[in-house]
């Protein structure tokens, strides 16, 4: 067998297939004629492996309970050896149906209603959610952007909400959506020394790892047994390999006080086994999809490449964010002289475009809008030229 899928040129039709990206517009207030570069997932096929996998284990007709063995677990290790690095141990693992799964499992089992989380915005809408609907509450050390055009944490502001708010968990973004940052070893171990030294337990999303395009990405336990001891760390095939409908995501939680309590909200949910299919994509994707994955990547870094020369060339007054992770794409329009609700309406109306609005990440995202950059070049070329007549209008600043 070969792999079949590396045409990342071909447009597939994805209307009418129920996909939230294509068939949801409506529904959400856009016009039926946008073009959608919001939500993260790829307009891309997946690995023809992944695809061959799911359809010999759908002829076998029988969809029962099911349940992954010890070569699953191995599996996936040897990817995070391969790719990052890191090599955890099998009772470590934990599945959940998804990232954010996770990320609400961990509120509850390591705070108490009422106790500050810490986040780092802007930052993935759902991190504030998962805080404030399980009654928590937020607190933010916002990120800065610096002189390189790159994101920061102010360490001493950092260190001072966690003080001031006595944080029990921080919620880390690694790589972070939507900033594109790839954070340094030194960076992180700044950060998890501050929290080791307040008795800050961090849930580390890095579902993002296998897009990194400057830099390297570090996972967080892997840094120093300190972190381990104190840390679960939220990893997916689901961006990889665009397998987000598979709801799988695994996460590796060393402490086994911390497994322990996060194992209980799980089943106070009651969440178990999860879907079959799943499972076999998982290990499909990371034993036979390489090929596919590598090429996809590179294919990706040129979309963000095209993006980064176009936006300077066309684009007066909008800047792209120095880019160093995710397929996820930061654009500041500030420089536009237009105000958020402008900039929105000239997006979704002028362009019929359907990004991301900067604010939906916090108020620190006001002026921005992320773009999904993970489709066909002719796509995102229709994208960048929708986008230049839509502020050739009239009177943007610089234009």
């Amino acid at each position: 067998m070969v792999e079949r899928n590396l045409d990342f040129d071909s447009v597939i039709e994805r209307r009418n297939t129920r996909s939230l990206k294509y068939d949801f517009g409506a529904e959400r207030g856009m016009p039926e004629d946008i073009l959608p570069m919001w939500v993260a997932d790829m307009d891309f096929r997946t690995s023809s492996y992944i695809e061959d996998a799911l359809i010999e284990r759908a002829k076998e007709g029988v969809f029962g309970y099911s349940e992954a063995k010890t070569p699953y677990f191995e599996i996936v290790r040897d990817w995070m050896v391969r790719r990052h690095n890191w090599s955890p141990k099998e009772e470590w693992l934990v599945k959940t149906p998804g990232v954010v799964t996770a990320l609400a499992m961990a509120v509850k089992a390591y705070t108490e209603p009422g106790d500050a989380v810490l986040i780092q915005l802007p930052v993935y809408y759902p991190f504030a959610e998962v805080i404030e609907d399980n009654g928590r509450r937020v607190v933010s050390s916002d990120l800065y952007r610096g002189g390189d055009n790159r994101y920061h944490t102010d360490f001493e502001d950092f260190e001072q909400k966690i003080t001031d708010n006595k944080v029990k968990l921080l919620l880390l973004c690694n790589p972070h959506n939507p900033v594109g940052r790839v954070w340094t070893r030194e960076e992180l171990i700044r950060l998890g020394d501050i929290c080791v030294k307040h008795d800050v337990i961090v849930a580390s999303d890095e579902i993002h790892e296998d897009f990194v395009f400057a830099g390297k990405h570090q996972v967080f336990a892997g840094l120093k047994e300190e972190y381990e001891d104190r840390c679960i760390v939220c990893t997916s095939p689901s961006k990889t390999f665009n397998l987000a409908t598979m709801v799988l995501s695994n996460i590796f939680i060393p402490n086994s006080d911390l497994r322990k309590r996060f194992r209980k909200q799980l089943d106070a949910a009651g969440i178990s086994q999860l879907g079959v299919m799943g499972l076999i994509a998982c290990e499909t994707a990371y034993s036979k999809g390489e090929e596919w994955y590598l090429t996809m990547l590179e294919y990706v870094r040129g979309n963000i490449a095209f993006v980064k020369k176009y936006v300077a060339q066309n684009l007066p007054g909008v800047t792209m964010t120095e880019h160093e992770g995710t397929y996820l794409v930061w654009l500041d329009f500030s420089g536009t002289g237009l105000s958020d609700a402008e900039i929105e309406d000239r997006i979704v109306h002028k362009a019929k475009l359907w990004l991301d609005g900067g604010t939906m990440f916090g108020e620190s995202g006001k002026g921005f809008q992320r773009i999904n950059v993970a489709c066909p070049r002719s796509v995102l070329e229709e994208a960048m030229e929708r986008l230049k007549e839509a502020l050739d209008r009239n009177d943007c600043a610089g234009s």
